[in-house]
């Protein structure tokens, strides 16, 4: 049987989560996510400026001076990305760091997390707020089984056929089907939820999560459409579900 070794004299991968807006950190993250970013210098980070403003409201008296912040988006050659992980190699640790919720997920850390893995480094992941996860638990809808399917086309003809898809898709599986989109077309995409699904098609919306403005409903679209709400510009959600005992 082959035996499972934790690489020795090498840092560790730390995925850390932060907050989905502008609410104090130490609200929603727990003091394991400070004690860590105390303790390390170096952090992988989507938004150099963003991540330094996260440091700085988590650990105010850390010296800015002393971190060193390599930057991941879509912009980053793959070049560069090979070198990233050196610290640990040498013996210290880094961070993951997104621009909000957690690594990874619907985030360009997933790429770092999958080279640590290549090179045996140790990959420790810390507890922080998810908006997909939760949308998904307080929604009402099927959290056993659920897809996140990221962002629809912006074409408005492509979307349309996208959620028609994702609706039968729910429905042959019974499957959650959850989805996001840029903020400021929100508005836009409720409005193709409205004249594309079926009246009895049940959609979540999850938006300001963890927020004083947190908006979480879940209706058939037949409810939907007797309502009115804005949700331009609100970080949020979609989640769509077709139960076969509706029909």
């Amino acid at each position: 049987m082959e035996t499972i070794e934790e690489p020795s004299n090498q840092g560790i991968l730390y995925l850390i989560p932060s907050p989905l807006g502008e609410n104090a950190p130490m609200e929603v993250l727990p003091l394991t996510v400070r004690k860590v970013i105390e303790d390390i210098d170096h952090f992988i980070v989507e938004n150099e400026k963003d991540a330094r403003r996260f440091i700085k409201r988590i650990c105010p008296r850390k010296d800015q001076g002393s971190l060193h912040l390599y930057t991941l988006n879509k912009f980053t050659s793959p070049e560069e990305i090979l070198t990233y992980l050196d610290p640990i190699k040498e013996g210290g640790s880094m961070g993951v760091i997104s621009d909000a919720g957690c690594p990874g997920i619907a985030d360009p850390g997933a790429e770092i997390v999958k080279m640590a893995h290549r090179k045996n480094l140790i990959v420790r992941p810390l507890v922080g707020p998810s908006s997909i996860l939760l949308a998904l638990i307080s929604s009402g809808l099927n959290g056993q089984n659920f897809a996140f399917n990221g962002y629809l086309p912006i074409d408005k003809l492509k979307r349309k056929k996208d959620i028609k898809s994702l609706e039968k898709k729910s429905f042959d599986y019974n499957q959650s089907q959850l989805f996001i989109e840029t903020p400021y077309r929100n508005d836009q995409l409720f409005s193709d939820l409205l004249k594309t699904l079926d009246r009895n098609t049940e959609v979540c919306i999850a938006c300001d999560l963890t927020l004083p403005t947190e908006y979480i409903k879940t209706h058939s679209i037949r409810e939907w459409k007797k309502l009115k709400i804005s949700l331009h510009k609100r970080p949020a959600i979609f989640i769509i579900s077709k139960d076969p005992l509706t029909i």
